[in-house]
C-alpha cells in the first residue's frame, strides 16, 4: 500500500471536469485506488464516488493505492492535482 496527502488548489476542487479527469487517470492503473477525505474512503475509479465526496478548494485528501503499480498511480494522481488538472 502506498499513500500520500495532497491539498486541492484548483478553484472547483474535485467536481465535474476535474473529477472525470481524475477517474480517467485512476482507471488506467491496475491497483485499487482510494481517496480518503474526513476519514471516509471513496473509490478513486468511480465518478459517482469522487463527486459524492464533495471535495473543494483547500480540502486535504489522501490518495491511496494498493497493487503492483500503486506508487506510480498515486504519484500520477498527485501530479494531476498539483497541476490543477491541466486547467
Amino acid at each position: 500500500m502506498y499513500k500520500v496527502e495532497v491539498e486541492l488548489k484548483n478553484e472547483t476542487g474535485l467536481h465535474a471536469r476535474p473529477a472525470s479527469v481524475f477517474v480517467k487517470e485512476a482507471s488506467g492503473y491496475s491497483s485499487e485506488i482510494f481517496v480518503i477525505k474526513d476519514e471516509k474512503t471513496y473509490n478513486g475509479k468511480s465518478i459517482m464516488g469522487i463527486l459524492s465526496m464533495g471535495a473543494g478548494k483547500g480540502d486535504k485528501i489522501i490518495l491511496q493505492a494498493d497493487g503492483e503499480d500503486e506508487k506510480e498511480a498515486v504519484e500520477a494522481l498527485k501530479s494531476l492535482i498539483e497541476n490543477n488538472f491541466g486547467e
